[in-house]
């Protein structure tokens, strides 16, 4: 299902970016993997109604997979029970990743790199029920120190598909440059497909699967203002303004198609990022803020843009 002597290209899963319509987009202007926004297990258990909404697969996904997070082996079972239901998903990957305090709080995300035990249990749970083909990892270098190849070694035993590894510790959040060498050294240990994450971008995409051996690369950040990314890897080459303005507007009519009318202030946040670089962004943004209507808004991406 995931071809990783191609070296795929994964979209990682953003809060508040990664949604349907932009996995939409990224996917048809060369992504290969995409995975929806950070499900709560707990969320999703007590069938929380935007939870539930945030499942929803795009046209072009394939495959499909949904993160989860969670701390607790009963509810992440429970989780993991229901979307063995969900025909469209092909995949359940875990967050041992996510460094934001209220995650960490819950004993979700990276502060599960605090417990390898706990974090064995809870990934063994997942990969025990789940009944889809793919069932995947994604966390950082280590909580405080780096210790990756411990979480890559647990992995492999329980006959995860893939892990992807952030290339900084929970204590680093995002400051500073992402680690490749240390991810290198979790990609030697073990035999299981690594992605490698952390500060990725079209310019330095074919330095970092030299340093890591890594076999695909996984873009978060970089992808978000700027989607067409994943193609300008695949094609060694800069896109022109006008597939820019066309990645733009099939963005703005995947939101509208999604969200209805509530996607036009959704899509002020990326016309916000699309514009940056252009002369009188400025006076852009300024004047989409003020808009309410998707038709207003459209005729105004395709005079500024």
């Amino acid at each position: 299902m995931i071809d990783f002597n191609n070296k795929p290209l994964f979209l990682a899963p953003m809060a508040g970016f990664s949604d349907l319509p932009f996995r939409n987009v990224v996917k048809k202007f060369g992504a290969d993997v995409t995975i929806s926004e950070m499900i709560s297990s707990n969320a999703l258990v007590y069938e929380n109604k935007k939870t539930l909404h945030m499942l929803k697969k795009a046209e072009l996904e394939k495959p499909y997979i949904v993160q989860i997070a969670g701390s607790d082996a009963e509810i992440i079972k429970k989780a993991v029970l229901i979307l063995n239901e969900i025909d469209f998903i092909d995949g359940i990957d875990f967050n041992c990743g996510c460094p934001v305090n209220k995650v960490v709080k819950q004993c979700a995300g990276s502060a599960l790199l605090k417990d390898l035990d706990l974090f064995k249990k809870l990934v063994a749970t997942i990969k025990e029920y789940n009944k889809k083909s793919l069932t995947s990892v994604k966390f950082r270098l280590g909580f405080d120190d780096k210790y990756p190849e411990k979480m890559a070694k647990i992995c492999e035993e329980l006959e995860i598909n893939f892990i992807s590894i952030h290339g900084r510790t929970r204590k680093a959040l995002y400051s500073g440059n992402a680690d490749y060498k240390s991810i290198a050294y979790a990609k030697s240990q073990v035999k299981i497909p690594v992605i490698a994450n952390g500060d990725i971008n079209a310019s330095n995409a074919n330095e970092v699967f030299n340093i890591t051996k890594c076999d695909g690369l996984m873009i978060g950040r970089a992808s978000v203002g700027n989607p067409w990314i994943f193609y300008e890897i695949k094609e060694g080459k800069k896109i022109d303004k006008a597939l820019k303005k066309e990645i733009i507007l099939f963005h703005f009519d995947e939101i509208i198609k999604h969200y209805g009318n509530l996607g036009v202030n959704i899509f002020k946040k990326h016309l916000h990022e699309y514009s940056k670089t252009h002369k009188n962004a400025c006076a852009f943004r300024s004047e989409i803020n003020h808009y309410t209507k998707a038709l207003e808004m459209r005729n105004s991406i395709e005079n500024f843009f």
